[in-house]
């Protein structure tokens, strides 16, 4: 490892939930020594109208991830699940358009 690659500080994936969302959204990275440095950065970077409510700060060395070239086998076991498709369920008339 390099004396720069020693220095520079982890990368951290930010989340943020919105004042009229339910979940949170990723809206970037950035470079931070800790947690709690990595969630004032991402709010001066990425809240500057005050449209957040709550801030996820994540290493990105933590996230692991599916990869994009390995899709069709990747999800092909669930088309073998044909019972999770909603067409083998009658939905009330009263229930409306889903």
């Amino acid at each position: 490892m390099s004396k720069d690659a020693k220095r520079e500080w982890p990368l951290w994936e930010i989340f943020i939930r919105g004042q009229h969302g339910m979940s949170h959204r990723h809206f970037g990275s950035l470079h931070a020594p800790d947690a709690e440095m990595a969630i004032k950065n991402a709010r001066d970077v990425y809240t500057r109208r005050n449209e957040g409510v709550s801030i996820w700060a994540v290493p990105a060395s933590a996230i692991a991830a599916s990869s994009p070239s390995d899709k069709g086998p990747f999800y092909e076991p669930s088309e073998a699940k044909v019972y999770r498709h909603p067409s083998f369920f009658d939905i009330p008339k009263d229930v409306g358009a889903m």
